[in-house]
């Protein structure tokens, strides 16, 4: 069933915003694999999360609950034949009357002409779907006013004719495999989604990678479509030198590109091209300060695994932490709010283990740049936990 409330394109408008971010505690579910978001928002107006994008306009104070869900484990295989997953879907509970509108985040680039008239928010309660035009659409999120709450997420109509010329905002995400030989990198081309990019962070994490971190394409793609990455000098480019773009759940195994370098002196250039018309949609220099060398590999875990394994230890012997924050601040990982949260807990053990916290909620890049901080500022503490 679809609930017709009024929509109009000319509602569309396609600004990006910039909302009040709110930082969630994290909370790890019974099942292991199962990340819940706690977010107190604390009073009325509208919020955003720091880490899936989600934004709530709230009347007054309150406590939201939420985590992301599986459309694959919703949509029927005859909706996925009708229906393109847009953004994450989300299973979110808070009490009913206090939220005025939720935006729900999605990755179709509306600079281009698209019909908005084909997106919908889907709304799962008790295994069935209906379907809600939303309110209005905004560069990044597509808004619901008066929303009931279960499992909610932004779908686009698949048209047969349209499907390969609907733009998508993208990601290329690459990773060094750091046990590996040589250099050895994951290149993965995704929907710019949190909840793909997420998973993909930590598989690669348990895989003992290190994010390289590069810009997004630079063209919207389009899915169904197939995109070639070639090098400016000899890698060889595993299983074959094409990904195609498509959308893959969160829980599946996302499709990536092995590179692999014997020789890493210099710069190399990567680009990416757009199968159809030799059009190049990405392009990304790897030079050798990007990359952690063989010789060091063996022995040098990611900024991540590195925090993950001794989080005890560095909460009780990190020290110089007015110098780290200012240096987090400068590299724009934290803002002020945060470094103040930091710095008006009781003890120094409680507020590295508050920043230590804050750095894992804000992902890889993060970690890594304060692990990076952390080797400049206090490199004796850095050897001796290695």
């Amino acid at each position: 069933p679809v609930h017709n409330t009024p929509f109009s394109p000319r509602l569309a408008t396609f600004v990006l915003q910039n909302l009040p971010e709110v930082v969630p505690e994290i909370i790890q579910g019974f099942l292991k694999h199962r990340t819940e978001y706690r977010a107190h928002l604390p009073g009325a107006g509208v919020f955003q999360c720091s880490i899936t994008g989600l934004s709530f306009k709230v009347k007054s104070e309150v406590t939201i609950t939420y985590r992301y869900a599986t459309w694959t484990r919703h949509l029927s295989e005859a909706d996925q034949e009708m229906w393109v997953p847009a953004g994450p879907l989300f299973r979110i509970e808070v009490q009913p009357g206090v939220v005025q509108a939720v935006h729900l985040p999605h990755f179709i680039c509306l600079a281009e002409e698209v019909d908005t008239s084909l997106c919908f928010i889907a709304h799962f309660k008790s295994g069935q779907m209906t379907l809600e035009r939303p309110s209005r659409l905004v560069a990044f999120s597509a808004v619901l006013e008066n929303p009931s709450f279960s499992l909610l997420g932004v779908l686009w109509r698949r048209l047969r004719s349209t499907l390969n010329s609907l733009p998508m905002h993208s990601l290329v995400l690459i990773f060094q495999q750091l046990s590996a030989a040589n250099t050895t990198l994951h290149l993965y081309l995704i929907p710019d989604d949190n909840s793909v990019k997420q998973a993909i962070e930590k598989q690669e994490m348990d895989w003992n990678s290190k994010l390289i971190p590069k810009p997004p394409p630079f063209s919207p793609l389009y899915f169904g479509c197939n995109y070639r990455v070639t090098s400016t000098k000899s890698v060889v480019i595993m299983p074959e030198a094409q990904l195609p773009f498509c959308y893959k759940s969160p829980k599946e195994q996302q499709l990536f590109l092995e590179i692999y370098i014997s020789n890493m002196a210099g710069e190399i250039g990567l680009l990416m091209t757009d199968t159809r018309n030799d059009t190049v949609v990405w392009r990304a220099s790897l030079r050798s300060g990007d990359i952690n060398l063989p010789a060091c590999a063996s022995k040098s875990l990611s900024g991540a695994a590195f925090m993950k394994k001794h989080k005890t230890k560095l909460c009780s012997r990190m020290r110089q932490l007015p110098t780290i924050l200012l240096h987090l601040r400068d590299a724009n990982v934290i803002n002020s709010d945060e470094e103040e949260e930091v710095q008006g807990q009781d003890t120094s053990q409680r507020r590295n283990q508050v920043l230590l916290e804050l750095a894992e909620k804000k992902g890889l890049e993060a970690q890594e740049q304060l692990y990076q901080i952390l080797q400049k500022k206090d490199p004796f503490l850095i050897t001796d936990l290695e």
